[in-house]
């Protein structure tokens, strides 16, 4: 089970709200941005508005000391003079004061400034105007702020600087970087005045500055984000503000840009395409990257830019004339409000979620640690949520069905099939058994064994006021592992036929199902006795997660014994849902991407039974010299180990790995005559999933996360180290990532390697 705590209110399958602000944005806006103008936007439609720090006087006045200080230096006589003083700044800089309404604005710095300008002059300046006015938007109150990003590639570096600082002018300061998709940005933030970049002095200007006619490259804007937040030491306080163009990316680049931390999707008008009747419109491109984004857990701000100002509002109270009705009649006037109106109707008619996000709303990206279903008694609402899931126990009972015909034919009419199931929580599956038996027509002997004292009770209640179960089923309250079996009329311990548990987690052997089926296959009829499920395997693939990343660096320990550094050890379950494959299987750019998910390892039930007697030789260390890890070596057949390669064509940086599992339940040896499946599967591993067990929801994911970012470079080559270590008392897992690519001749060189991580502490307890 994947481990989710809350109410079972929070895991309604109703179709939540579509959530979306849209914001206005002028590149040269003239209106000031005060209370009035706001109301006016909110009074059609819009939720925000962007505001400029400061005015052209500001931008004038620094022109103007920029000059007089070259100026001064030019002099034949002039002597070395530092670089100038920006002086503070003055009403007349800003039209911005502290206001209440200045929750709903977004601030923009000047993008006039060239902060990573590779002239010192150009860059001092710059970095006093953004400090300035990071400085006083902070002061009104209006904590989200957007920041053209850099001018070019090579002052990345001298730009991340500058906005890691300017995250500490405030506590509440929210940076967003504007950056294009791919290319350059649509539109033109130089229009208005001059742009420092063009007063750079010649002999600070690079020789090989990249040609016009050179295209860009595709990943160029996402490396330089990377090189910004990497920088920022992945700062929650940080995020992308994602200009889309008129033509979308490959989905591919689609793909990185929706795992990044997205907070405001600038739309200009030159994205939008015009339909016959002349109205704006976004094409099904961009309409599925939007849905993609607003089904985030966080959804990002839209923002308008130039599509027209804001309606005046104000009523002209004169009868027009006869000429001028004329004119109206002809052109009426031009509507700024269509494109807000084309966005409210796409968030009226979204598409409806898929169950599993329906079932985990607010639980996107969420990291919980993995149940201890050995030590610890699981809570009501857990088992509840779990038995939610649509697909799961259906599965179970045609799995069950399918293994009592088999039974029946193999072993004749004349007794009852015992069916016992192993860690029966709420009794969910006593009642699929039960159920299967009705279809079937095999009788059944059933038992539920559980060891939680308080499911215990209630499984008596059941057994005494179902009609179903019609006190037909013997209640047990026992760990499976101790338990002796079903007690016959002669008092003697019999067998069970078939022995049904629901113990895999979301890694298919991280909640010790292995163990748990070895300590209870002593009751299994050791010629007949059919386990489900019959087999599972763990699958991995590696992952882009940069807000995981996040989180994991601003959580705090809950557990006062765990050391910092352990939250970077410990396997979590978490829906995944904000991130990105590093290696897909090759396709076309067009087509959705296929993951490339490999296996790990396997178990299969029963064990041989020869396997089972010599780890229970080890026991006390008579046999061999003991488990290397520790302990006399009882448990050391559940041990595994896997090294996988996973192909990246594309640069991007892991962050962790993708756990998921799969299982087959039943399969049936003999072939029926209305061909029903003859193989029952669970999966989770999103290639096979909808083939397996589409729309099942008790399991997330698995993820195993990196304590340092492994960047992958184009055409890389990731290799993957997993084991599964056990010391008898308890098991955990180990991993490592190593980043190769090919150099002349075929060969591979290395060129990164993560630490060995370990849940060894945090193992799950035997």
């Amino acid at each position: 089970m994947a481990s989710i705590t809350g109410s079972s209110a929070a895991f309604s399958a109703a179709e939540p709200p579509t959530i979306l602000y849209i914001g206005q944005h002028e590149t040269q806006r003239t209106e000031p941005v005060n209370a009035n103008l706001l109301r006016r936007a909110q009074s059609v439609g819009y939720d925000i508005l962007t505001a400029p720090v400061t005015t052209s006087n500001f931008q004038s006045r620094v022109l103007a000391l920029l000059q007089a200080h070259v100026d001064v230096n030019a002099a034949p006589t002039a002597d070395s003079v530092a670089f100038p003083i920006i002086s503070p700044l003055t009403p007349e800089d800003s039209d911005l004061v502290p206001e209440d309404s200045n929750s709903s604005l977004i601030a923009a710095t000047s993008p006039w400034i060239d902060i990573g300008s590779t002239d010192p002059l150009i860059a001092h300046i710059s970095q006093q105007v953004f400090s300035l006015e990071i400085a006083y938007a902070a002061f009104c109150g209006i904590s989200n702020i957007l920041v053209h990003g850099p001018i070019s590639a090579q002052g990345t570096v001298r730009f991340a600087r500058s906005v890691l600082e300017a995250l500490g002018l405030g506590p509440y300061v929210q940076i967003h970087i504007l950056l294009p998709m791919t290319g350059e940005l649509e539109q033109d933030i130089s229009a208005a005045g001059t742009h420092l970049a063009e007063l750079a002095r010649p002999q600070f200007c690079p020789e090989d500055d990249v040609d016009d006619d050179v295209e860009p490259e595709v990943y160029g804007s996402w490396e330089t984000w990377n090189t910004i937040r990497t920088m920022c030491l992945y700062s929650t306080k940080l995020s992308v503000a994602l200009e889309v163009p008129r033509i979308m990316p490959t989905l591919d680049l689609q793909s990185r840009w929706y795992s990044e931390p997205v907070r405001l999707l600038m739309l200009p008008r030159t994205t939008f395409l015009r339909n016959g009747k002349g109205y704006p419109v976004l094409s099904k491109q961009h309409q599925q990257f939007l849905t993609l984004l607003l089904r985030l857990r966080f959804p990002p701000w839209a923002l308008l830019g130039d599509v027209g100002q804001i309606p005046s509002g104000e009523a002209d109270d004169a009868e027009p004339t006869p000429a001028e009705a004329m004119a109206a009649a002809i052109e009426p006037p031009a509507d700024t409000t269509k494109h807000l109106q084309y966005l409210r109707h796409l968030q009226q008619s979204q598409p409806s979620r898929p169950p599993i996000e329906r079932f985990g709303q607010g639980y996107q990206d969420y990291m919980q640690s993995p149940l201890q279903p050995l030590t610890d008694n699981l809570e009501s609402i857990t088992y509840e949520v779990f038995e939610k899931d649509p697909v799961k126990y259906e599965w179970y009972e045609r799995a069950v069905a399918l293994a009592l015909e088999d039974l029946r034919t193999k072993l004749g009419d004349g007794k009852d099939i015992v069916v016992a199931v192993a860690g029966a929580g709420r009794g969910p599956l006593v009642t699929r058994i039960l159920q299967a038996s009705l279809k079937t027509g095999v009788s059944v002997k059933a038992y539920a064994v559980e060891k939680n004292p308080n499911a215990h009770v209630l499984l008596q209640r059941r057994n005494a006021t179902d009609p179903l179960w019609a006190g037909q089923v013997t209640v047990v309250k026992s760990d499976m592992r101790t338990w002796l079996g079903p007690a016959t009329t002669d008092g003697e311990v019999g067998k069970v036929d078939i022995l049904v548990s629901e113990l895999l987690g979301s890694f298919a052997d991280n909640e010790l199902s292995p163990e748990c089926l070895d300590g209870v296959q002593h009751v299994l009829h050791p010629d007949h006795g059919i386990n489900i499920p019959q087999s599972y395997s763990a699958h991995l693939t590696p992952l882009a997660t940069p807000r995981l990343h996040s989180d994991l660096l601003s959580r705090t320990s809950s557990d006062i014994s765990m050391s910092v550094s352990e939250k970077w050890e410990l396997p979590y379950v978490v829906m995944l849902h904000q991130y990105d494959y590093l290696s897909t299987i090759p396709a076309t750019p067009e087509e959705t991407r296929t993951p490339d998910v490999q296996q790990a390892w396997a178990f299969s039930h029963p064990a041989p039974p020869s396997l089972l007697a010599h780890a229970r030789a080890r026991a006390g260390g008579t046999t061999d010299a003991g488990n290397p890890m520790g302990g006399d070596g009882t448990n050391e057949h559940n041990s595994r180990s896997c090294t996988l390669r996973f192909a990246c064509t594309n640069r991007g940086v892991c962050h962790g790995l993708a756990g998921y599992f799969e299982t087959v339940l039943y399969s049936s040896p003999n072939v029926r005559a209305d061909h029903r499946p003859q193989t029952v599967e669970l999966s989770t591993n999103p290639v096979t999933m909808a083939d397996k067990s589409k729309d099942m929801i008790s399991w997330f994911p698995i993820f195993f996360s990196l304590k340092t970012p492994m960047y992958v470079p184009d055409g890389a080559e990731m290799e993957v180290s997993m084991w599964r270590q056990t010391d008898d008392r308890k098991v955990w897992y180990e991993w490592l990532v190593e980043v190769y690519v090919q150099i002349a001749g075929g060969k591979r060189t290395k060129v990164g390697m993560s630490d060995l991580h370990s849940s060894r502490r945090n193992g799950c307890l035997m």
